[in-house]
Parts: C-alpha cells; structure tokens; sequence
C-alpha cells in the first residue's frame, strides 16, 4: 500500500485530512508541520505521496518537492490564486476550501498511478552487466564447441537448466563454466 505523508503548518489541519483519508481506507504514515519532518518522513518512506499546503513553518511546497526522494509524488493544497502558479510543474493540486471527495478521488487516483507505475517497472526485465552478459556467452560458446549445438540451442539449453534448476541464467552459465572448464 502506497504510503502518504500529510504536511501542514497548524497540526489540527493535518489531523483531520489524515482522519479523512484513514475512514477512507487510506495509510497515513505521517503528519508533520514542518517540511523537515516532512522530508525525513518522506526518507524513511521511500516512495509514494505528499500530501501538503503551500507553506510549512520552515519551507514552501516547491522547496519540499525539491528535497523528496525519488518515487514521492506531490499533493499540493492551496487556494486558487496560489494554484494558478503552478502551471507545467508537476505537481498534483486541490483548491481550497477543500471537498472531502475531491480530495478521496484525487488520492486514490494518485495511488492508482503510482501502483500501475510500479507493476510496469516489474514487469521490464532487468538488464544485465556486462561481465553477466559475457559469462552467459562464454558458457554458450563451450556448448557449441563441445557439443556441437548452434547458439540457439545452447541459449535454449541453458535457458531449460535455468529453469529446471530454480537458478537464474547467470548462475546456470557459471556452473556450465565450471563444469566444462574442468
């Protein structure tokens, strides 16, 4: 669950959004009236929102979005005229006065985006180092030289032993190498 951190100058503030977004099944991890308890907050975290007003006791919102950790998205609650502002930044805004589902509704679809962000970034293979990338070749160029298969078939083969033993192709190439190197 995506973790939210409410930012506010007058505590009480704070309190009663982190209410309103908890009886909405929310995860408040934190609330903060400054925006170094707010980074640190954010820190501990490692991802998801910020949810703030425009000034804290010791920043204002664009100095606290400058400071948050990679993965933290912004929710910034202001008036209008403050909002205005913002135009091509990119930050999430809500008008003042506030309305309780607006501030539900633009949540969850915050939340909503950052989970789909997530699964897409797991579901990307990761790439491999160089020296992995290496490793693998040289346990397909064995297989061929010794067993005479073409590079598919080696890149199947180690593919299958990967597989079959529960390992990852680096590790199957490196008992490959270890194997026939013997």
């Amino acid at each position: 669950m995506t973790g939210i951190v409410v930012a506010f100058p007058k505590q009480e503030d704070a309190k009663s959004i982190k209410n309103i977004l908890v009886r909405s099944g929310f995860s408040v991890t934190a609330i903060c009236t400054t925006g170094a308890q707010a980074v640190a907050a954010a820190d501990e975290l490692g991802g998801g929102i910020m949810l703030c007003s425009y000034k804290l006791m010791d920043m204002v919102y664009s100095e606290l979005k400058s400071y948050l950790p990679d993965g933290f998205e912004m929710l910034l609650m202001a008036s209008g005229h403050v909002l205005s502002e913002l135009e091509g930044s990119n930050i999430v805004s809500l008008a003042m006065p506030l309305k309780v589902h607006e501030l539900i509704g633009t949540v969850n679809m915050m939340v909503e985006t950052m989970e789909r962000r997530k699964r897409q970034r797991r579901a990307q293979p990761r790439e491999r180092k160089p020296e992995e990338m290496e490793m693998i070749k040289g346990a397909k160029h064995l297989l061929m030289e010794r067993n005479r298969m073409t590079e598919e078939e080696a890149h199947r083969y180690l593919q299958k032993c990967s597989m079959d033993s529960g390992t990852n192709m680096v590790e199957t190439a490196q008992m490959v190498l270890a194997m026939l190197n013997v």
